[in-house]
């Protein structure tokens, strides 16, 4: 990687459950365990879709709402280019989700790097012909922005991943939402107190012992 280039995982987490626990958690106390309450009032979802910068360990432009659809993975793809204007290069760690080599993205990604080719007919001809032929125009390694597809069934190799489990540990397992603003609230918050206390690469290995933040 050259200077003036970014590397980020990227993934959306779907389905974040705004639960709020009916009655408040009893705390410990002498001869008695922290009880929590199991029944939920629920309040609906939201999507987080988050990028890893592995080379800061940071959580960067992260974006969240209520759907995941092709429209917008590609809105949070342009908010991601839009914070850096001193970037040389993105290259987008993904899986192999079809939101993730659609058509709208291979518009906005030629679009972005100043590509002026015909990009030909989804379904029929092209670049744009069949989500491969789309794949291989955004992974393509000329471009400005890049993305790299993990292997089909190992999405676990990307290192979002490995961020969305602290997020879950650390805030989603435990916690009680009073409303889908106030988790979208406090997702931001979290990501805001990682950045600041927790951040830094990742141990990127794999053998005996398995991969860990």
């Amino acid at each position: 990687m050259e200077e003036g280039e970014r590397v980020l995982a990227c993934d959306e987490l779907t389905g974040i459950q705004a639960l709020e626990r009916k009655h408040p958690t009893l705390p410990m106390g002498p001869g008695r365990v922290e009880r929590r309450e199991f029944e939920y009032i629920r309040h609906g979802t939201q999507t987080l879709t988050a990028n890893f910068d592995i080379v800061q360990g940071k959580i960067v432009t992260p974006t969240i709402g209520p759907t995941r659809t092709e429209a917008d993975f590609v809105a949070h793809i342009a908010q991601t280019l839009a914070s850096d204007s001193e970037a040389t290069r993105w290259h987008l760690v993904v899986d192999n989700l079809n939101t993730h080599q659609s058509e709208s993205l291979v518009r906005f990604v030629a679009q972005a790097c100043n590509l002026e080719e015909d990009l030909g007919q989804k379904g029929k001809r092209g670049i744009l012909k069949s989500m491969p032929t789309r794949a291989a125009f955004l992974a393509e390694p000329t471009h400005k922005v890049v993305f790299h597809y993990t292997p089909k069934h190992a999405s676990w190799l990307n290192q979002i991943e490995l961020w969305f489990s602290i997020l879950a540990r650390k805030l989603l397992k435990r916690a009680s939402f009073t409303s889908v603003q106030d988790l979208k609230t406090r997702l931001l918050a979290f990501i805001d107190y990682f950045n600041a206390t927790m951040a830094k690469p990742f141990k990127w290995t794999y053998g005996k012992m398995p991969l860990a933040a």
